[in-house]
Order: structure tokens, then C-alpha cells, then sequence
């Protein structure tokens, strides 16, 4: 047993969703979205380098020593698999773990809305799960696709970076491809995912103009594209995708955005005061022909609009999310006014006002 498993097990046994390992430091894990430190000596460059690489393959170190940046997975069966970042710092080598669960939650288990289920059965198309980091993204996600490796008789292809939630093959028929270790990146997985027969693709990140461009094309030619952005709301995700295009090209991204987008659920999470854990607040964006039809216009601030008036449709903006959770009890009231996207709507709610850089 490698050394640092000892600290991968006491993450999990405080359930931590993060290790973190610096230099110069004691070990600190993350708890309901809180640091705290391990009672452990605080860690030599020579201590902590030999900890890291000792679960690290050799030409991984290899890549760390020549960029100072290094992702890759690393599991202990029958506890769980652990999302790696290496990177060097001022005060010498750092070690990020965020813990994968073995067992995939299901949409059931999230409390996820009816309207994700839909998501995981439509046949073509693209819908994104976006946030910032920590925010649960590939939680949700790995509920989606496993509730379709469930329902549905498809070839499920995941690109990652690195592998993540590990889904066996059910009704479906499900491959894992990493990026660095499978294929060079995400774009040329993209590019011969189309000539691999896939139903469902899960592109991990969509990071630059060619990767997104190749998951709009692989949604507009019949596949069911899922990926992730860190954007914080529905609007921002649609900006966010047109923006990474030159000027002469946005409008026509628009138009085909219009088509192949069929939903954006972009979360957050808070911090759970009536238990301890935490809980996500869902704006979910249905691409109705309302929604087709703004977005095809360049006119994305009024998608708030049409969220507020489909609810129905399975729609919700993200302050009418965290005010079911607020009024459940779940979450404070100070946290819903730090991460709501109106202030003055929960400023009110506040035991004393809140100051002015708050509101800004």
C-alpha cells in the first residue's frame, strides 16, 4: 500500500471531497467545503515529492518535471478513485486530490428534477452541465448518464481528462477514453469519436474554440453530446460558446447553437445548515423554440425570461432554486445572498444590510 493512501482514507472516512498537500504545509482536507488541517507534521519538498510519486507512473513524472502541471486518476479498490492535480509553486511541489465516489449516486439519490431524466433520453443534441469548480458538475452528470446506461440500448463513449466516475455497461455498451493516455486531446478524440458509432458523447471539458466547434458538429450530425463549462448560468454558457469564436463566425455558431442546444443546467453548491453535507441549487434552461428562437437573435439576456415563464416546462432560474432550498431550511441566508444572481431580491431576508461592495 502506497504511503498517501493512508491520508486517501481519511478523507474519506471524514467525508472530505478534496486533499490538499503543499510544501511548507500540514495536510488540510476539505469538509463540507471547509479546509481543515490534518494533525500531521508539516511537509518537506523531499517528504511530500516522494508521497506523490510514489502512486505516479514513471512518465507522468516525467511530464510534471518538463510542465510543472499534471492530472491523472488514481484508485484504491473498494474505497475509491481520486482526480490528481501535481503542480510545482513558489514553495515547491503541491498535490490536489478530489475524491470520485465508487458508487455512482443516482439522479434519485441528487435530487435531481424529472426534466435531467429527459436530458439522458433525447436522441440528438447537446446539453451542458456548467458551474464553477467544485460545484458538482461531474456528479451530476455521471447521474444522467447512468440513469441512459440504464434505459436505453446505446454506445455510450466518455472523454476524459482524466477518467472519472467509471460506469460498467448496462443496457448500453459504455467506453472510457483519457486524454493524454488514450488520445492526444480532446478535439482529436472528438474527431474519431464520429467514426466510432457512438449514440452518447461525453466530452469531460469543453476548453477551446476546436473542442467546442467538433461537439457542435458531432450534435448537429444525430449523437447526444453532454459536456461541462465553468459558467455560471444558462445565459453566460450560450455568451460563453459564441464568444470563443472569431467575429465573422459568431453568427452563423448562433444559428446552429439555436438548433443542436436542447438544455444548459448550471448549479452551485451551498452549504447544508439543518445537517451536515451540502446541497446543489439547479438553473435549468430548456431550449424550447422560445429559448431557439433568443438565442438565434443574439438576444440571451431575455433566456432569464423565458425560464421564469416555462416552469412548467421543467425550467427554473437559479434564485428560484436556492429559494426552495432556503425555504426548506437547507441553506443560510447569508449564502444565498453571497452566490443568488439578484441581490435585492434576498437582501431583505439579511439580519443586517448588506453592504454596498455585497450588492455590486
Amino acid at each position: 500500500m502506497a504511503k498517501i493512501d493512508g491520508f486517501f482514507r481519511l478523507m474519506v472516512s471524514e467525508g472530505g471531497s478534496d486533499l490538499h498537500m503543499a510544501t511548507g504545509n500540514k495536510p488540510r482536507i476539505r469538509v463540507s467545503g471547509e479546509l481543515r488541517e490534518i494533525e500531521y507534521h508539516e511537509l518537506s519538498q523531499d517528504e511530500l515529492q516522494t508521497l506523490l510519486y510514489e502512486i505516479c507512473p514513471e512518465e507522468k513524472q516525467k511530464l510534471f518535471e518538463e510542465t510543472g502541471d499534471l492530472d491523472f486518476a488514481y484508485e484504491i479498490p473498494g474505497v475509491a478513485r481520486f482526480r490528481c492535480n501535481y503542480f510545482m509553486q513558489k514553495s515547491g511541489v503541491t498535490g490536489v486530490f478530489r475524491q470520485i465516489p465508487s458508487e455512482i449516486l443516482t439522479a434519485e439519490q441528487l435530487s435531481l428534477p424529472p426534466i435531467c431524466l429527459r436530458f439522458a433520453m433525447l436522441n440528438k443534441g447537446m446539453v451542458l452541465v456548467t458551474g464553477p469548480t467544485g460545484s458538482g458538475k461531474s456528479t451530476t452528470l455521471a447521474a444522467i448518464l447512468d440513469y441512459a446506461n440504464k434505459n436505453r440500448t446505446d454506445h455510450i463513449l466518455t472523454l476524459e481528462d482524466p477518467i472519472e466516475f467509471v460506469h460498467q455497461s448496462r443496457s448500453c455498451l459504455v467506453n472510457h477514453r483519457e486524454i493524454g493516455t488514450h488520445s492526444k486531446s480532446f478535439s482529436t478524440a472528438l474527431r474519431g469519436a464520429l467514426r466510432e458509432d457512438p449514440d452518447i458523447i461525453l466530452v469531460g471539458e469543453m476548453r477551446d474554440l476546436e473542442t467546442i466547434e467538433l461537439a457542435i458538429e458531432a450534435a448537429a450530425t444525430g449523437h447526444l453530446v453532454f459536456g461541462t463549462l465553468h459558467t455560471m448560468s444558462a445565459m453566460k454558457t450560450v455568451d460563453r460558446i459564441v464568444e470563443v469564436f472569431p467575429a465573422n463566425q459568431q453568427e452563423r455558431i448562433r444559428v446552429t447553437l439555436a438548433d443542436v442546444l436542447k438544455g444548459v443546467i448550471a448549479q452551485n453548491l451551498f452549504k447544508r445548515v439543518d445537517k451536515p453535507g451540502r446541497c446543489a441549487a439547479l438553473e435549468i434552461l430548456v431550449v424550447n423554440n422560445a429559448a431557439s428562437a433568443v438565442i438565434r437573435q443574439n438576444k440571451t439576456h431575455q433566456l432569464l425570461s423565458v425560464m421564469q415563464t416555462s416552469t412548467k416546462s421543467g425550467m427554473q432560474t437559479l434564485d428560484d432554486a436556492i429559494q426552495k432550498l432556503l425555504d426548506k431550511g437547507y441553506i443560510s441566508i447569508e449564502e444565498a445572498f453571497e452566490k443568488c444572481i439578484n441581490k435585492e431580491r434576498f437582501a431583505p431576508l439579511l439580519k443586517e444590510p448588506p453592504d454596498e461592495l455585497a450588492m455590486g
